[in-house]
Parts: structure tokens; sequence; C-alpha cells
């Protein structure tokens, strides 16, 4: 049978299995994402062959392949194809679901194969492993790992066919030396531990996706043609939702509008383990900010701020910072995402540096706020992590070396550690003892830099709060931020797992 005719829909292979089955013959399944095909992949597949009489490998699909940016390298027709086309292997399907676990169901084999490789792999904190042998046994069948040569396709593409450049692929192999995979995860992994504070705007992301189709006939504008919309929560929204998807117990704090306040719909884009507690600033719409995008290049045209920055009443404004002042103690640290909205008042600003005994600020300047809100409006930050055109505008200086303006504005800040991050220029850190240290960007597949920085923020100040090496900090950090680039808008936070996935890539 040629290569082409061995790929089969996963839909029907049960019944195709069948035959076999009534045949006698015993059913052989492997699964991989199989990027690269290499000498450690067929001799795996080779080996578990000769466990049964008909193997069927299943591929992970494009969607699933959670191994950070630019993976896949190849798509998923053309990895089943590679597969296909050993003469041992029986059929080849593209699974359609996030993990093996259904498609073991479906095929239902004499013999699930690992790779050698699973004897000695560090603990599964997902804990999908040990499902799957759950599955295997609940089938009736045989778990079996091959014992051969192993390659990783991660190690082989990072050596290979790497998008890095050689700077950014240098840095990464003295990292690794510095750095030991183990020291980075027991990092992530204390965040679960810590009891979080979140205080900030929120923010309504509205993208408009649309078809420019020309000039309007009687005025000089650009006309659109409307294709679909998507809202996503921003702000103090997505900072929150990426923390809980690595602490345990998170607190939420923020203003909503009396007018248009779209709570229902902020409440079920909150995570599970988010308690939120609202303010309803008087006769004012929850913030809007409503994109203009075409369809196609999803390149940003024009947008449109639904606000009233005006803040809260002087009430409401006292009854937050009572609040502050009374339960700031109970958590590990206060993460403050100051969008400038209103939602962080000059009274709430000193509450923060009174009550929290760990702050991390970010002061992020917009279109709504550009050269009215800088990082000096907080006398006081444990971890202050902003944009270097942030930083330019705190200090007024378009051009030259922003490392003095990072030693003026730590001093003023009494900030133990300190990032100004610069887009594809990766990150650049000041550490306790005053010294300066340069991450690379590992971003390769930019989809939309809305978000990123939110990310970055999120997930730096967990590790800060733990007094991490400032490097290892800017190091998650974008690691974060590239898997956040490759994510329209706030669709989806990020999470523990995909990011220990693409460290343990980058660093093979």
């Amino acid at each position: 049978m040629s290569g082409r005719k061995k790929i089969k829909k996963i839909e029907r292979l049960n019944e195709i299995l069948d035959n076999h089955r009534a045949n006698g013959e015993k059913i052989v399944h492997c699964h991989g994402i199989f990027d690269i095909l290499h000498i450690g992949h067929i001799r795996y597949l080779e080996q578990a062959k000769r466990l049964g009489d008909v193997l069927v490998v299943t591929v992970t699909p494009d969607r699933y392949v959670d191994r950070g940016p630019g993976r896949p390298v190849f798509n998923e027709t053309l990895r089943a194809e590679a597969i296909a086309s050993l003469h041992f292997v029986d059929y080849a399907a593209v699974n359609q679901w996030q993990t093996v676990v259904e498609a073991i169901r479906l095929i239902k084999p004499d013999f699930y194969v690992r790779g050698a490789d699973f004897r000695n792999r560090p603990p599964d904190t997902s804990g999908i492993n040990a499902i799957e042998e759950d599955v295997v046994k609940e089938v009736g069948a045989t778990l079996s790992h091959t014992d051969d040569i192993h390659f990783s396709s991660s190690g082989l593409i990072n050596r290979y066919l790497s998008g890095f450049s050689d700077e950014v692929q240098d840095y990464l192999n003295v990292f690794h030396q510095r750095y030991k995979r183990d020291q980075i995860f027991q990092t992530i992994d204390n965040m679960e531990k810590l009891n979080v504070l979140v205080i900030g705007d929120t923010i309504l992301d509205e993208y408009q996706y649309c078809e420019a189709i020309g000039k309007s006939s009687k005025d000089p504008v650009l006309a659109l043609k409307y294709q679909s919309h998507d809202l996503f929560a921003g702000g103090v929204l997505a900072v929150a939702n990426h923390v809980a998807n690595f602490a345990k117990s998170v607190k939420m704090v923020t203003v909503l509008g009396e007018r248009d306040s779209h709570e229902d719909f902020i409440r079920s884009q909150l995570k599970s383990n988010i308690n939120p507690l609202f303010i309803v600033q008087d006769n004012a719409p929850t913030l809007i900010k409503r994109r203009f995008i075409e369809g196609y290049s999803l390149n940003k045209l024009f947008e449109v701020y639904v606000m009233d920055s005006s803040g809260l009443s002087v009430q409401k404004n006292n009854q937050l910072c009572k609040w502050v002042q009374e339960h700031a103690a109970n958590y590990d640290l206060v993460i403050a995402a100051d969008f400038g909205h209103g939602a962080i008042g000059e009274e709430l600003v000193g509450t923060l540096i009174n009550h929290s005994p760990f702050l991390a600020v970010n002061t992020q300047a917009n279109a709504g706020n550009r050269g009215f809100h800088t990082i000096s409006r907080y006398p006081r930050a444990d971890y202050a992590c902003i944009a270097e055109h942030e930083m330019r505008l705190e200090t007024r200086t378009l051009n030259g070396n922003i490392k003095p303006m990072m030693e003026t504005i730590a001093q003023n800040l009494k900030c133990k550690q300190f990032v100004v991050t610069r887009g594809r220029r990766g990150a650049l850190l000041r550490s306790p003892m005053g010294d300066f240290i340069e991450v690379p960007s590992f971003a390769q597949n930019i989809v939309d830099r809305v978000g990123a920085g939110d990310a970055f923020f999120a997930v730096t100040s967990l590790a800060a709060a733990q007094s991490a090496p400032v490097e290892l900090i800017g190091f998650i950090g974008n690691v974060v931020g590239s898997l956040a680039v490759e994510i329209v808008g706030n669709k989806k936070a990020i999470d523990r797992q995909s990011t220990q996935k693409f460290i343990t890539n980058l660093l093979r």
C-alpha cells in the first residue's frame, strides 16, 4: 500500500481495525508529534511493530502542538505522510483531540507503546501520563516501552533548524549552563503557593475584523466591510487570568462602569480561582478599546476608546483605600496593573505603598494617558516592570543609553528588581546589586502584540516575589511573552504547562 493510502480519518480506524481483529491480528498503537522524522522515531516504531501485526500511528494535530513559537515545523498533513511512508507502518491518522486518551479508547489496541525517553522523564506535573496509563488499562491493552537510541526532535530543531539568531542560540547555551531546568521549574512550581492580590483597570478589548473595500465616493475616508468581531477580557482581567494559571488563590479588585458594565461577560471570562471585587464608578461605562482590524493581515487600522477616566467618587475611593488597608497584609504580594484609567487614584497609590508586603507595579502608557501617567507616581515598588518607551517618557529622554535611566528610576523607587521590556530586543534587567543583564526575545511567530506585556508582568511578578535571580525572571518573562504574541488579543491566558514545555524545548 502506498504511503498516502495508509493515511485514514481517525473516525474510520475502529471499523478498519475490526477486520484485522476478526483475523486474529494484534493491534499496536503509537502516538507522537513527529515534527522531524529521525532515526530515533524510526527505531521506536520498528520495535513497536514487532509486538503485534498491525501498527497504527496517530499524530498530534497542529493546534495542540504546545512546544513554543514556530512549532510544529511541519504541518499535521506532512507529518502524517512522513509516518505513513515507513513500510512497517500500516495506518497513520491525525488525532482530533488534545491528548491521545480518546484515540486509545477509539483504537482499542492490544499494545500501546511509548518511546524509551518516557522511562526517565521528569515527574509529569500535568498528570497526563498517568491518565494515559489508566485508559490503557481501561481498554485492556498492554503498556510497553521501547529501548533504543533516543533523539529529541526539539533538540535537532534547535540545533539545525532553529529560527533563532546565532546570538540567541549562544545565549541559550550559556544560560543552560547557569540554570538547570529543575531550578527554573521549581521557581514556577513555587508560584502556586502564593496568595495574590491583583488590582487595576478593567479593559475590554473589542476586535472588529473588517475588509478594506476602498475609498468613500464622497469623502477621503477608508471604507471597510464588516466581517466579524471578538470581545476579550483585557487590562487587569488579563493580568489576573495569567496569574491564576500559576498561583492557587487570586483576589482581583477593579472598577466597572455603572452603565454598560458587562459584568456578566467579565465574570464568565475569569478563571475559577479568581475571587473578584467590583467597585462601580457612577454614571460611567466600563472601558472598551474598540480596535478595527484588517481581517486577513490582522493589521490594526484605528481604535476608538469608550471611557470615562475621571475615577471613583471620593466616598467610593475612600472605601477602596480602606479595604486595601484592612486586607493587603493578608497576601504574599500585591500586583498593581495600573493602566492609568482611574481605577488606581493618588490616595490608593499611597495606600498600596504603605500596606503591601510586596508590591509589583506596572504603569502603562497608552493613547488615553500618554505623557500623564508614568512610574514616578509610585514612590516605592519592590518590583517594577515597564516598556522602554514608558521609561523614556518618564525620563523625557528620546535617545541614549537606557541603563543610567534605569539606575535613576530604580533608586527613586527603592526597587530591588527592575525590568524594562524592549519588544524584539528582549528585556533589560537591573539586579538588587545594581548589575544589568540582557535576556533576548524568543518570539518567532508574532500574531498580535496586544497583551504580551501584561503576560510578562503578571508571571514575572510571581517570580520576583520569590526573590528569584533577575536573569531567571527575565528568561521566564520572555518565554511567557513569546507565547503571548502568538495569541490574538487576550483570547487565552498563558498557563504553566505550555510555559514549562516551551522552556524544556528551548533548553534541549
